[in-house]
């Protein structure tokens, strides 16, 4: 489909098609390659697009399986997964490549919430070893604020940015702090308020 108008660049250069550059998490549980095992569907971006010698794209592969606590699920097919875990699974495969943008819609929605914090932890653990850009869309209010450090407010349709909020600085540490709960509620008021309260 050709844009009605826009582009999309990434470090200068007219994004115009897939590339290994660039990684997607969707919220769909069913993204994985079915006659895969989960080895096999972490590996499989990393044996296609060659960025690593086979020896270290085995050990990323693994080590990814174990951020995401699958390690003896390793060996198995997607349709012994369980929606959850076909999540781990994809977000595995999309860190393990060590995109320069990662995008994630939702990935984080169908998890329990305790794999869902320990997967916002291990995402922003992440972020800070590699510093590439990740950009997520989420429902969560406290989620944006947690994982976020620049958040936009979008408006219902048509989508329209309604405010850009600075959010770096909060973090796990201190979401139970003033400030952190002012952001929420700021937040909040921009996505449900009638009238249009200025950024």
């Amino acid at each position: 489909m050709t844009p009605v108008e826009g582009s999309i660049r990434i470090r200068g250069k007219d994004v115009v098609a897939p590339g290994p550059d660039r990684m997607m998490v969707f919220q769909e549980f069913e993204q994985l390659m079915p006659w895969k095992t989960v080895f096999q569907n972490v590996l499989f971006p990393m044996k296609v697009t060659r960025k690593f010698s086979r020896t270290e794209a085995v050990a990323r592969a693994n080590a990814a399986i174990e951020k995401v606590k699958l390690s003896e699920f390793r060996d198995v097919f997607p349709h012994m997964l369980s929606g959850g875990m076909k999540m781990r699974v994809a977000i595995a495969r999309a860190m393990a490549l060590e995109p320069d943008i990662l995008l994630m819609d939702e990935p984080f929605a169908a998890l329990d919430a305790l794999t869902r914090r320990t997967m916002q932890q291990e995402l922003l653990a992440l972020w800070d070893q590699l510093k590439f850009t990740v950009l997520f869309v989420t429902h969560s209010i406290e989620e944006a604020i947690l994982v976020g450090s620049r958040i936009l407010v979008l408006s219902p349709h048509p989508g329209r940015v309604r405010a850009e909020l600075d959010a770096d600085g909060f973090n796990f540490a201190n979401i139970d702090q003033r400030e952190f709960g002012a952001m929420s509620k700021r937040i909040h008021t921009l996505l449900f308020d009638d009238e249009r309260v200025s950024a």
